[in-house]
């Protein structure tokens, strides 16, 4: 059973998130504000967040970005706040989704059913017996640990937000092939990519400066103008 945390000040909207995801058979522990929020999160094993950008304490930007700092779960914004600018800066942040009030809540259990299952495919599973020490995608110096969830190049680790791993690792996973920018946020957010196409493109851009903090320059990630993007590999 997946243990979903809501953090959520409007109580009524609270209760009604609560009781739909727990008739569709998950956990769910509901907070008020964002600092009980990350105490929650920081005690528990929680395996998705659903989290408003309006807190009596903070902003829920402030709240995914330091979740994002120390764990890939799926966070899903569901929030009053529907402009363009604020979708893209919480996608920007490593948030999985933007769901603008008033939502349909049975929509909202399944696109959160849909980020879970799709978390747990990109992540995989390799067999116990396998070594551990050994990477399961190797280019150049750039290794990826995916039951690890870690990105090294040469001996320093890559810190990645749950989203940049994700599309490195379908990238890497498909090496030489040119994928559109719909077709990637259809993929990794598992999302209609209509109006949003946007945050492919930013979360490529801190992919690369994150990639390129170590020398040399890390170019296996191109774009293909017109196209998209595509992990170049030498064959």
């Amino acid at each position: 059973m997946a243990h979903i945390l809501t953090i959520e000040d409007d109580s009524m909207i609270a209760a009604l998130e609560r009781d739909f995801l727990e008739a569709s058979g998950f956990e769910v522990t509901v907070a008020m504000s964002g600092k009980e929020g990350l105490k929650v999160f920081d005690g528990g094993a929680i395996d998705a967040v659903l989290l408003d950008v309006g807190l009596p304490d903070t902003d829920g930007f402030s709240v995914c970005r330091k979740i994002r700092d120390i764990s890939n779960v799926p966070i899903i914004f569901i929030t009053a706040r529907g402009s363009d600018e604020d979708k893209i800066k919480g996608l920007g942040l490593g948030a999985d989704d933007y769901i603008v009030k008033p939502f349909n809540p049975s929509e909202m259990t399944a696109r959160l059913k849909a980020h879970l299952d799709i978390h747990q495919r990109l992540l995989g599973a390799r067999p116990q017996a396998l070594d551990e020490n050994k990477p399961d995608i190797q280019v150049e110096d750039l290794r990826i640990y995916i039951k690890r969830h870690q990105v090294f190049r040469g001996k320093k680790e890559i810190m990645l937000t749950g989203k940049e791993f994700n599309l490195l690792l379908f990238l890497a996973r498909h090496p030489n092939q040119v994928f559109s920018k719909k077709y990637l946020f259809e993929m990794i957010w598992h999302l209609d990519a209509l109006g949003e196409l946007a945050t492919v493109t930013v979360h490529v851009n801190r992919l690369r400066d994150k990639l390129n903090e170590i020398k040399p320059e890390f170019t296996a990630i191109e774009t293909v103008w017109g196209n998209g993007y595509r992990f170049r590999v030498e064959e």
